[in-house]
């Protein structure tokens, strides 16, 4: 005799009167109470149910697991937060399987912590994306519990990028860092540090420096090896790096490190030594600044090359008195306007014997930059981006780190905020 069939009996009764049919009624309830109460998984496990047909005892399935699992946020949630939302936990029990995945199958990175009795992501989420939770829990006794649940993560009204240096795919020189330009100041920098990841491999040490609170540099102690393999990780989606302004980047940029050379000018001396993995390949008579507009000291990197430029002073403090159109052969050595370039305009025995620039590096060259024998052009073909130009000797200051990619200057132990 089953619990359903007295249930509708009961109420089959009901439509007569008397005791009897009382009587019945409260034997169908007790059926039914005992139903529910063996199907609640309720009390021991192991414990015994009292049976109100006969006096005797059932016990529930062995199979019922005591672990319960929870999920938060609840599931079908919208606009759920990036950071700190997603908590998986489990009681009377241990979680040992926690999976959460975008619908693409791209999975989140978590770790069972507590015991087995919590499961948190290592990073945030993305933003504007719908989630999946699948988490099993077992019991003492190894019965398990299941629970899935899904969610859609916030849509940010404002966003911020981080511009990066260098390019991906690229080959640059042993001075290359990984520069990176937020467009929006960040006022949470450990949100946004841990979603970057720079490594290399060769695997050497690297640390990062902020200037500011739009700029993040990283580099080793010293310049790469050769041929070293960089990888920039942007795992910037959904990292609120200010209130209310969210990271939009997932994206990986891998470069690799060429030869090694760097060249060394003697602003006294007015040369330049190039040396090609330690030794030396060419020595080129230059010019540096004049007494009035002397070059930076220091360790500079190249960041941009042109095969033609106009330089005018007005853009660098000079006033008007220079602009030319048409500098052939420039490469950028600091944001301020620090240029190792060539000068056609200069006579023959300027260069070796005088400074006589405006702060500059200059190498006798061609006006258009044509002539390929020129020293300027040999230079300007055998240097790649990321190769170090580094400068002694000159009446003037050490640049300072920040202005161009130039991180060298700054002693390795001032080298992490």
């Amino acid at each position: 005799m089953s619990g359903r069939p007295t249930a509708y009996a009961g109420a089959g009764w009901l439509r007569g009167s008397g005791g009897g049919a009382r009587a019945l009624l409260a034997l169908s309830l007790g059926a039914l109470l005992l139903l529910v109460t063996a199907c609640g998984g309720g009390g021991d496990g192991d414990g015994a149910v009292a049976d109100a047909r006969n006096g005797g005892t059932v016990k529930p399935s062995p199979t019922l697991s005591r672990a319960v699992v929870s999920v938060a946020p609840k599931d079908g949630a919208k606009d759920v937060d990036t950071s700190g939302a997603l908590k998986v936990s489990a009681r009377e029990g241990k979680l040992t399987k926690v999976e959460v995945a975008d619908t693409k199958g791209t999975a989140v990175a978590g770790e069972i912590t507590g015991g087995g009795t919590a499961w948190r992501p290592k990073l945030h989420l993305a933003a504007s994306t719908t989630y999946k939770v699948h988490a099993v829990a077992e019991d003492a006794k190894g019965r398990e519990s299941v629970k899935d649940t899904s969610f859609t993560t916030l849509v940010p009204k404002n966003t911020f990028l981080g511009r990066f240096t260098p390019e991906d795919g690229s080959t640059v020189g042993v001075g290359m860092p990984v520069s990176l330009n937020f467009s929006r100041g960040i006022t949470d920098p450990k949100a946004v540090e841990r979603g970057i990841e720079v490594t290399a491999e060769p695997e050497v040490e690297i640390r990062h420096k902020w200037y500011g609170n739009d700029r993040l540099d990283f580099r080793p102690e010293k310049y790469w090896a050769p041929g070293t393999k960089v990888t920039l990780k942007l795992s910037l989606d959904g990292v609120e790096g200010r209130p209310g302004v969210y990271g939009k980047q997932a994206k990986t940029v891998r470069f690799t490190i060429g030869r090694s050379q760097v060249s060394y000018v003697d602003a006294s001396a007015h040369t330049m030594r190039v040396t090609r993995d330690g030794k030396t390949v060419k020595n080129i008579p230059i010019t540096a600044g004049a007494p009035n507009s002397t070059t930076y000291n220091g360790q500079m990197v190249i960041s941009e090359k042109y095969e033609v430029t106009r330089m005018n002073g007005d853009t660098v403090g000079y006033g008007g008195e220079y602009d030319i159109p048409d500098v052939p052969h420039a490469m950028r050595l600091s944001t301020s306007g620090t240029f190792v370039h060539g000068n056609y305009w200069a006579g023959p025995g300027v260069f070796g014997h005088q400074n006589a620039s405006h702060g500059c590096v200059g190498l006798r060259d061609a006006r258009g930059g044509g002539d390929s024998s020129t020293p300027a052009s040999w230079f300007f073909d055998s240097s790649l981006i990321g190769d170090v130009v580094v400068v002694s000797h000159s009446h003037d200051k050490n640049i300072q780190w920040w202005n161009g990619l130039n991180g060298w200057n700054l002693p390795w132990g001032e080298w992490q905020s």
